[in-house]
Protein backbone atom coordinates (compact mmCIF):
# COMPACT_ATOMS: atom_id res chain seq x y z
CA UNK A 1 0.00 0.00 0.00
CA UNK A 2 1.37 3.43 -0.94
CA UNK A 3 0.38 6.77 0.57
CA UNK A 4 2.05 10.12 0.41
CA UNK A 5 1.38 13.58 1.67
CA UNK A 6 0.63 16.23 -0.90
CA UNK A 7 1.91 19.60 0.24
CA UNK A 8 4.73 22.08 0.31
CA UNK A 9 7.17 19.51 1.68
CA UNK A 10 6.71 17.03 -1.18
CA UNK A 11 9.95 15.90 -2.82
CA UNK A 12 10.76 13.69 -5.79
CA UNK A 13 13.73 11.33 -5.57
CA UNK A 14 15.24 9.46 -8.51
CA UNK A 15 16.57 6.04 -7.52
CA UNK A 16 18.80 4.14 -9.93
CA UNK A 17 18.82 0.46 -9.02
CA UNK A 18 20.25 -2.78 -10.39
CA UNK A 19 18.70 -6.21 -9.91
CA UNK A 20 19.04 -9.90 -10.61
CA UNK A 21 15.60 -10.86 -11.91
CA UNK A 22 16.03 -14.62 -11.61
CA UNK A 23 13.86 -15.01 -8.50
CA UNK A 24 11.50 -12.12 -9.17
CA UNK A 25 8.28 -12.12 -11.18
CA UNK A 26 9.21 -8.88 -12.92
CA UNK A 27 9.08 -5.30 -11.63
CA UNK A 28 5.39 -4.57 -11.13
CA UNK A 29 3.44 -5.41 -7.95
CA UNK A 30 1.36 -8.58 -8.36
CA UNK A 31 -1.21 -10.28 -6.17
CA UNK A 32 0.44 -13.67 -5.65
CA UNK A 33 4.06 -13.27 -6.80
CA UNK A 34 7.18 -11.59 -5.40
CA UNK A 35 8.33 -8.63 -7.50
CA UNK A 36 11.12 -6.06 -7.44
CA UNK A 37 8.62 -3.27 -6.70
CA UNK A 38 7.33 -5.17 -3.67
CA UNK A 39 10.88 -5.68 -2.37
CA UNK A 40 11.63 -1.97 -2.80
CA UNK A 41 8.38 -0.78 -1.20
CA UNK A 42 8.83 -3.13 1.77
CA UNK A 43 12.29 -1.66 2.35
CA UNK A 44 11.06 1.93 1.92
CA UNK A 45 8.31 1.28 4.48
CA UNK A 46 10.89 0.23 7.06
CA UNK A 47 12.86 3.46 6.51
CA UNK A 48 10.26 6.20 5.90
CA UNK A 49 6.94 4.58 6.80
CA UNK A 50 4.22 4.69 4.15
CA UNK A 51 5.00 8.25 3.09
CA UNK A 52 5.86 7.55 -0.55
CA UNK A 53 4.59 6.93 -4.07
CA UNK A 54 6.71 4.79 -6.41
CA UNK A 55 6.82 4.92 -10.22
CA UNK A 56 9.06 2.53 -12.21
CA UNK A 57 10.58 3.25 -15.63
CA UNK A 58 9.44 0.00 -17.26
CA UNK A 59 7.52 -3.25 -16.80
CA UNK A 60 10.16 -5.95 -16.93
CA UNK A 61 8.99 -9.56 -17.22
CA UNK A 62 9.56 -12.44 -14.84
CA UNK A 63 13.23 -13.51 -14.96
CA UNK A 64 14.47 -10.37 -16.75
CA UNK A 65 17.42 -8.51 -15.20
CA UNK A 66 18.33 -4.82 -14.96
CA UNK A 67 21.82 -3.36 -15.01
CA UNK A 68 20.15 0.02 -14.53
CA UNK A 69 16.51 0.63 -13.67
CA UNK A 70 15.08 4.01 -12.62
CA UNK A 71 12.40 4.67 -10.03
CA UNK A 72 10.87 8.00 -9.03
CA UNK A 73 9.79 8.20 -5.39
CA UNK A 74 7.57 11.06 -4.21
CA UNK A 75 7.68 11.63 -0.46
CA UNK A 76 7.38 14.36 2.13
CA UNK A 77 9.95 12.61 4.34
CA UNK A 78 13.08 14.75 4.89
CA UNK A 79 15.65 11.94 4.65
CA UNK A 80 18.71 13.06 2.62
CA UNK A 81 19.26 11.12 -0.66
CA UNK A 82 22.62 9.64 0.41
CA UNK A 83 21.13 8.37 3.67
CA UNK A 84 18.18 6.79 1.85
CA UNK A 85 20.58 5.05 -0.55
CA UNK A 86 22.62 3.62 2.34
CA UNK A 87 19.54 2.53 4.29
CA UNK A 88 17.92 0.84 1.29
CA UNK A 89 21.11 -1.08 0.55
CA UNK A 90 20.96 -2.42 4.13
CA UNK A 91 17.32 -3.50 3.90
CA UNK A 92 16.95 -4.70 0.31
CA UNK A 93 17.54 -8.35 -0.63
CA UNK A 94 21.03 -9.06 -1.96
CA UNK A 95 19.62 -9.39 -5.49
CA UNK A 96 18.76 -5.65 -5.57
CA UNK A 97 21.16 -2.72 -5.13
CA UNK A 98 20.63 1.05 -5.15
CA UNK A 99 23.36 2.62 -7.31
CA UNK A 100 22.32 6.25 -6.93
CA UNK A 101 19.71 8.47 -5.26
CA UNK A 102 19.20 12.16 -6.05
CA UNK A 103 16.52 14.82 -5.86
CA UNK A 104 14.72 15.79 -9.09
CA UNK A 105 11.88 18.15 -10.02
CA UNK A 106 8.32 17.26 -9.02
CA UNK A 107 7.33 16.99 -12.70
CA UNK A 108 9.89 14.19 -13.31
CA UNK A 109 8.38 10.72 -13.91
CA UNK A 110 10.61 7.64 -14.20
CA UNK A 111 8.57 6.28 -17.09
CA UNK A 112 7.09 9.26 -18.92
CA UNK A 113 10.21 11.46 -18.77
CA UNK A 114 12.27 8.73 -20.45
CA UNK A 115 13.59 9.55 -23.96
CA UNK A 116 14.99 6.09 -24.79
CA UNK A 117 15.87 2.72 -23.27
CA UNK A 118 18.59 0.23 -24.14
CA UNK A 119 18.32 -3.52 -23.65
CA UNK A 120 20.98 -6.16 -24.14
CA UNK A 121 20.39 -9.86 -24.75
CA UNK A 122 23.12 -12.35 -23.84
CA UNK A 123 23.58 -15.64 -25.73
CA UNK A 124 26.16 -18.20 -24.58
CA UNK A 125 27.11 -19.61 -27.99
CA UNK A 126 29.02 -22.76 -27.14
CA UNK A 127 28.46 -26.47 -27.56
CA UNK A 128 28.76 -26.83 -23.79
CA UNK A 129 26.56 -24.86 -21.40
CA UNK A 130 28.18 -22.74 -18.69
CA UNK A 131 27.15 -23.74 -15.15
CA UNK A 132 27.69 -20.09 -14.11
CA UNK A 133 25.23 -18.65 -16.63
CA UNK A 134 22.08 -20.59 -15.77
CA UNK A 135 19.37 -17.92 -15.65
CA UNK A 136 21.73 -15.21 -16.95
CA UNK A 137 22.18 -16.02 -20.66
CA UNK A 138 20.46 -18.13 -23.29
CA UNK A 139 22.50 -21.23 -24.10
CA UNK A 140 22.56 -21.69 -27.89
CA UNK A 141 24.84 -24.52 -29.01
CA UNK A 142 24.73 -24.09 -32.80
CA UNK A 143 27.06 -21.76 -34.76
CA UNK A 144 26.01 -18.10 -35.02
CA UNK A 145 27.28 -15.89 -37.85
CA UNK A 146 27.43 -12.61 -35.95
CA UNK A 147 28.13 -10.51 -39.08
CA UNK A 148 25.11 -11.97 -40.87
CA UNK A 149 22.84 -11.37 -37.87
CA UNK A 150 24.13 -7.83 -37.34
CA UNK A 151 23.43 -7.05 -41.00
CA UNK A 152 19.92 -8.57 -40.84
CA UNK A 153 19.13 -6.66 -37.64
CA UNK A 154 19.64 -3.27 -39.31
CA UNK A 155 16.15 -3.73 -40.79
CA UNK A 156 14.78 -3.14 -37.27
CA UNK A 157 16.29 0.36 -37.16
CA UNK A 158 13.93 3.25 -37.81
CA UNK A 159 10.32 4.07 -37.06
CA UNK A 160 8.08 1.06 -37.75
CA UNK A 161 4.82 -0.52 -36.66
CA UNK A 162 6.14 -3.48 -34.60
CA UNK A 163 2.84 -5.37 -34.25
CA UNK A 164 4.59 -8.52 -35.59
CA UNK A 165 7.04 -8.27 -32.69
CA UNK A 166 4.57 -7.96 -29.82
CA UNK A 167 2.83 -10.55 -27.68
CA UNK A 168 -0.81 -9.46 -27.64
CA UNK A 169 -2.47 -9.71 -24.25
CA UNK A 170 -5.52 -8.14 -22.65
CA UNK A 171 -3.90 -4.68 -22.64
CA UNK A 172 -5.21 -2.10 -25.10
CA UNK A 173 -3.03 -2.40 -28.23
CA UNK A 174 -2.70 1.38 -28.74
CA UNK A 175 -0.01 2.80 -31.04
CA UNK A 176 2.35 -0.02 -32.08
CA UNK A 177 4.91 2.31 -33.71
CA UNK A 178 8.34 2.49 -32.07
CA UNK A 179 11.53 4.24 -33.17
CA UNK A 180 14.51 1.87 -32.96
CA UNK A 181 17.65 4.00 -32.85
CA UNK A 182 20.25 1.22 -33.11
CA UNK A 183 20.63 -2.54 -33.06
CA UNK A 184 23.96 -4.40 -32.95
CA UNK A 185 25.08 -8.01 -32.71
CA UNK A 186 28.62 -8.57 -31.42
CA UNK A 187 30.72 -11.43 -30.10
CA UNK A 188 33.20 -11.64 -27.22
CA UNK A 189 34.55 -15.18 -27.20
CA UNK A 190 31.56 -17.51 -26.72
CA UNK A 191 29.28 -14.68 -25.60
CA UNK A 192 27.11 -13.07 -28.27
CA UNK A 193 25.45 -9.81 -27.25
CA UNK A 194 22.47 -8.23 -29.01
CA UNK A 195 22.03 -4.56 -28.09
CA UNK A 196 19.00 -2.43 -28.99
CA UNK A 197 17.99 1.14 -28.17
CA UNK A 198 14.55 2.59 -28.89
CA UNK A 199 12.20 5.30 -27.70
CA UNK A 200 10.09 2.51 -26.18
CA UNK A 201 9.32 -1.19 -26.48
CA UNK A 202 6.17 -3.27 -26.89
CA UNK A 203 5.39 -6.31 -24.73
CA UNK A 204 8.09 -9.00 -25.40
CA UNK A 205 9.40 -6.94 -28.36
CA UNK A 206 13.12 -7.44 -27.72
CA UNK A 207 12.74 -11.16 -27.03
CA UNK A 208 10.77 -11.63 -30.28
CA UNK A 209 13.40 -9.63 -32.22
CA UNK A 210 16.06 -11.98 -30.80
CA UNK A 211 13.97 -15.09 -31.57
CA UNK A 212 13.52 -13.88 -35.16
CA UNK A 213 17.28 -13.41 -35.59
CA UNK A 214 17.85 -16.94 -34.27
CA UNK A 215 15.35 -18.22 -36.87
CA UNK A 216 17.50 -16.47 -39.51
CA UNK A 217 20.56 -18.25 -38.08
CA UNK A 218 18.69 -21.55 -38.47
CA UNK A 219 17.82 -20.79 -42.11
CA UNK A 220 14.07 -20.77 -41.35
CA UNK A 221 13.73 -17.05 -42.19
CA UNK A 222 15.80 -15.49 -45.02
CA UNK A 223 18.52 -13.01 -43.95
CA UNK A 224 16.61 -10.20 -45.69
CA UNK A 225 13.23 -11.32 -44.33
CA UNK A 226 12.70 -8.84 -41.48
CA UNK A 227 11.20 -5.97 -43.57
CA UNK A 228 8.48 -8.31 -44.88
CA UNK A 229 7.69 -9.49 -41.32
CA UNK A 230 7.39 -5.87 -40.15
CA UNK A 231 5.09 -5.19 -43.12
CA UNK A 232 2.75 -8.11 -42.23
CA UNK A 233 1.85 -6.61 -38.81
CA UNK A 234 1.07 -10.13 -37.65
CA UNK A 235 2.80 -11.90 -34.75
CA UNK A 236 2.69 -15.34 -36.42
CA UNK A 237 5.29 -14.34 -39.06
CA UNK A 238 8.06 -13.44 -36.58
CA UNK A 239 10.24 -15.91 -34.68
CA UNK A 240 9.52 -17.35 -31.21
CA UNK A 241 9.86 -15.31 -28.02
CA UNK A 242 13.42 -15.90 -26.73
CA UNK A 243 13.75 -16.90 -23.07
CA UNK A 244 13.68 -14.14 -20.45
CA UNK A 245 16.97 -15.22 -18.84
CA UNK A 246 19.19 -13.47 -21.42
CA UNK A 247 17.47 -10.07 -21.27
CA UNK A 248 18.83 -7.07 -19.34
CA UNK A 249 17.50 -3.53 -19.17
CA UNK A 250 20.83 -1.81 -19.60
CA UNK A 251 20.34 1.95 -19.73
CA UNK A 252 17.60 4.58 -19.33
CA UNK A 253 18.13 7.92 -21.07
CA UNK A 254 16.36 11.08 -19.89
Amino acid sequence: MQHFCDGDDLRNLLLTISYDGKRFHGWQIQQNAYTVQEALQNSLSKIIGNDFDVKGCSRTDSGVHANRYCVSVKTAHPIPPERLKAALNRWLPLSVAVLDCREVGLDFHARYSCKSKEYIYKIWNSEVRSPFLDGYALHYRYPLDVEQLDSAAQAYVGKHDFTSFCTLDNREPGDMTRDVKRFSVTRDGDMVIMRVEADGFLYNMVRIMVGTLLRIAQGKIPPDGIPAIIEKKDRKYAGPTAQACGLYLNQINY
